[in-house]
């Protein structure tokens, strides 16, 4: 579970017109849903994530992988062909940029600093950073929980080593990602390709 430079920072852009939190709308195969990031805690992994909506490069890719009661995993750019033997093992480009809070941040080897800084969990319908176990390695994959797994918040080394931070959740359309949750599998992936055609935001 685990290009180009940003004209400005993404979420400051976007509270200048609107002080809600930023919302992004996937649209699927399955269906369409709506997330909200919370750029308020997280302001570092939000402004990654939009960034990566703005340049296009979630645009169609696939889920790799579902697990029922779980979670759905998504963000590869290897994913665009739904039958890489390197799903999972992609990200941004090394060295790309992005800003957040005035401050540029370069994707060192395509991954983000870790925002360990807010004690979200990980509930049903959150989006969480995917990474590889190690330090400071998310990129662009998330997945979205579909069971409170309490085991992968970062804090709760009482309960696992794993340690990924949550950065927004699902809005509308929960009955889209649980559709997807619930789709036939094998080891992990989904039979029948699920593509996100586009991610935009609202």
């Amino acid at each position: 579970w685990y290009q180009r430079r940003v004209r400005g920072d993404p979420i400051e852009q976007h509270n200048k017109y609107n002080m809600a939190l930023p919302r992004a709308q996937f649209d699927t195969t399955e269906g369409k849903f709506v997330v909200e990031l919370y750029s308020d805690r997280m302001p570092i992994t939000t402004a990654n994530f939009i960034d990566l909506v703005n340049i296009g490069h979630y645009n169609g890719l696939h889920f790799h992988r579902v697990i029922k009661d779980f979670m759905i995993q998504f963000g590869c750019p290897y994913t665009v062909d739904a039958n890489s033997k390197r799903a999972g093992t992609g990200g941004p480009k090394d060295g790309s940029q992005f800003t957040a809070g005035g401050k540029t941040y370069t994707r060192k080897g395509g991954n983000i600093v870790d925002e360990f800084t807010q004690k979200i969990s990980n509930e049903p319908y959150t989006l969480s950073m995917a990474n590889t176990g190690s330090p400071n390695s998310g990129g662009s994959q998330f997945f979205i929980n579909t069971a409170h797994n309490e085991f992968l918040d970062w804090w709760r080394s009482d309960l696992s080593d794993s340690k990924h931070p949550v950065f927004g959740a699902v809005v509308d359309g929960k009955d889209v990602v649980m559709r997807i949750s619930n789709t036939t599998t094998l080891k992990d992936k989904p039979v029948k390709p699920i593509k996100v055609i586009s991610v935009r935001m609202l």
